[in-house]
């Protein structure tokens, strides 16, 4: 499987990233333990995580995700061959969220607790936080980086200013930098990376790893009217229902039909090809969607759908 570096980290990422909102959530212990090992299998060796998930799900409250991956670790082993990335700094309870030196610090703990592991590859800041300094951030950053909790740090949702703003303050202080951005991208949602974003990340040398490549599952083609509506993402599904996107969704199922390849892997054989993409973040439910991960990973589009799919948003 052919990879490549992440921002100028010495991280060598698979092209396609596991999501793993889905573990402890709409996948339980024993299908994640499957899946987990069926990704390293098959040469996709990083996994993306975060302590709020899966805390919108009702009875949860954060951690389950890291949870399950770390009692896979623990079984499994090989800690060294696996790439985890997580993220912290949205609300996990009272007084626990935010970029603060405090929390941030309490945080990994936290994380690395959950992960059962001495080290994160990658941590990630998962929302701006304005009431802290940007120089805090950095400094507990750099503070976790030396100690060895973390290898390298990111962010994600942060817009264009605001990572300028993280680069120009780790800079001035002669501290490590984020070397990573999390933006939502894919086929029905570029406007917000491409851009000033993507321009940003491509002079800084930033690596980009996107999530949502399947809207919520709405580009797996599986949801084309109203009536497909059923799951627990229905209700987000729902509203990428307008004339815009089902035009999408029909041009990448004819790109997908032409592939011999299904839709969910051509939108995410698409969103590699972009240029200042590193890798994509997709989740699996099943073996057969992993299956379809692994087919996006390696599927090189012909120049024709890749043109199709770049000018899809075009009436």
């Amino acid at each position: 499987m052919l990879t490549r570096r992440l921002g100028r980290s010495d991280l060598m990422v698979p092209p396609v990233v596991f999501g793993g909102n889905v573990l402890g959530w709409t996948v339980d212990a024993q299908k994640s333990f499957r899946l987990l090992d069926g990704l390293i299998d098959r040469g996709l060796n990083m996994i993306d995580t975060a302590d709020v998930y899966s805390n919108w799900a009702e009875g949860h409250e954060g951690g389950e995700s890291e949870a399950l991956i770390g009692d896979w670790l623990s079984m499994r082993g090989g800690r060294d061959r696996v790439i985890v990335a997580t993220k912290g700094g949205m609300r996990m309870g009272e007084g626990r969220e935010g970029l603060s030196a405090r929390w941030l610090t309490q945080a990994v703990d936290d994380s690395l607790r959950r992960l059962k592991t001495d080290y994160i590859d990658l941590y990630q800041l998962h929302q701006p936080d304005d009431k802290t300094p940007t120089e805090e951030t950095v400094q507990v950053m750099a503070r976790l980086i030396d100690a060895g909790k973390i290898r390298f740090f990111g962010v994600s949702n942060f817009s264009a200013a605001q990572i300028s703003d993280l680069l120009r303050v780790s800079h001035d202080l002669g501290l490590p930098r984020p070397e990573s951005v999390q933006p939502e991208f894919n086929l029905i949602a570029r406007n917000e990376f491409e851009g000033t974003l993507a321009e940003l990340c491509q002079r800084e040398k930033l690596g980009a790893i996107s999530y949502f490549a399947l809207a919520a599952g709405f580009l797996s083609g599986k949801y084309r009217s109203q009536a497909d509506l059923k799951g627990a993402r229905s209700a987000r599904v729902a509203s990428f229902m307008n004339e815009r996107n089902l035009r999408i969704l029909q041009k990448l199922i004819a790109v997908a039909e032409a592939e011999g390849i299904s839709p969910a892997a051509a939108a995410i054989a698409w969103i590699r090809t972009q240029p200042a993409i590193t890798a994509p973040i997709a989740s699996a439910t099943s073996m057969a969607q992993l299956d379809e991960i692994v087919i996006a990973a390696r599927h090189e589009l012909d120049p024709q759908s890749l043109s199709i799919l770049n000018r899809s948003d075009a009436p």
